[in-house]
């Protein structure tokens, strides 16, 4: 397991940390194949590559100005790893973005670069591989910026209370979109259980279209789109943040199990009173020695952060 706590600097607004592991269970897998970006405000940089902590310095980065990000990579023919690496890459070199719309852009030309890029490479006839991507940019003296696809997610821990800020990329969602399914089903087969299909990827695109079949574009999820129930909780949307709340960015690998909402339920006691680095640790060590019951092995990896003003 890697724990990041000490060595970056978010300033005196922002406190962070970052953990990822290969994962827990039976038979844990062999591979991490997740990975996370931490970008602080001084541009200095934190991912993993070949499942190790990587350092850099990212030139012209404008001070007090944050990145944080959680991929978690998927299959195609054997490349889930090296798909999330080179989007933590491509996202080393886009610049600080200041609004939703510049954050949008150069993430969907990123994702139409490596698509073009691991579809070359790849045999003839193999599906390329993708990864979920959860990030949140943190201009200096503005509300973060969230941009989200797949299926990780965005966590706010307060007032005793574990809440999803981000909605699945997976086919409950697609049928709920189409009226197939209403708030109760859908939130019982999202949140209430765990499956391992998944509708849309950064790198891999969309099954979201009528056809369910694999479109090459992004497609953002939001209110012009999602059922009246989700509409509040747009994939790119400017967050409000509460002063005193923990915020979660992690992969699936946390939930892959036989009662997902049981063990969220445990996280907000314990990030309660905690840095972010205090409450990652809580956070891992629970999950790491009581792996929860039907757990599904699966690489974990999460960020959480801290918004002191």
């Amino acid at each position: 397991m890697h724990l990041i706590k000490d060595e970056l600097d978010f300033g005196p607004w922002l406190d962070a940390a970052a953990g990822s592991s290969v994962g827990a269970g039976p038979l844990p897998r062999r591979e991490n194949q997740d990975n996370f970006l931490l970008i602080d405000a001084h541009g200095h940089a934190i991912c993993l590559s070949q499942q190790q902590p990587f350092h850099c310095q990212v030139a012209g980065w404008p001070p007090g100005h944050v990145r944080a990000a959680v991929l978690d990579g998927m299959g195609g023919h054997g490349h889930g790893r090296e798909a999330a690496e080179a989007a933590v890459q491509g996202l080393l070199a886009i610049p600080a973005c200041h609004d939703t719309a510049s954050l949008s852009a150069k993430l969907d030309q990123l994702h139409t670069r490596l698509q073009t890029r691991f579809a070359q490479d790849a045999p003839a006839q193999a599906r390329p591989p993708g990864t979920t991507l959860t990030l949140l940019e943190v201009p200096p003296g503005q509300a973060p910026l969230l941009y989200h696809v797949g299926d990780s997610r965005l966590y706010e821990m307060f007032d005793g209370a574990a809440s999803i800020l981000t909605v699945d990329h997976v086919p409950a969602t697609v049928y709920a979109m189409r009226g197939a399914l209403d708030e109760a089903r859908w939130r019982a087969s999202v949140h209430g259980e765990h499956h391992p299909q998944i509708s849309q990827a950064f790198i891999l695109g969309n099954a979201i279209g009528t056809s369910l079949q694999l479109d090459k574009p992004l497609r953002a999820l939001d209110a012009g789109n999602l059922p009246p129930f989700l509409a509040h909780l747009s994939d790119r949307r400017v967050l409000q943040v509460r002063r005193g709340a923990c915020y979660l960015l992690a992969s699936d690998g946390f939930w892959a199990c036989g009662q997902p909402l049981a063990l969220t339920a445990r996280w907000p006691a314990l990030c309660a009173g905690k840095t972010a680095a205090q409450a990652l640790a809580a956070l891992f060590d629970d999950f790491l020695a009581k792996p929860p019951e039907g757990l599904h092995s699966d690489n974990i990896t999460m960020l959480a952060l801290r918004f002191n003003g």
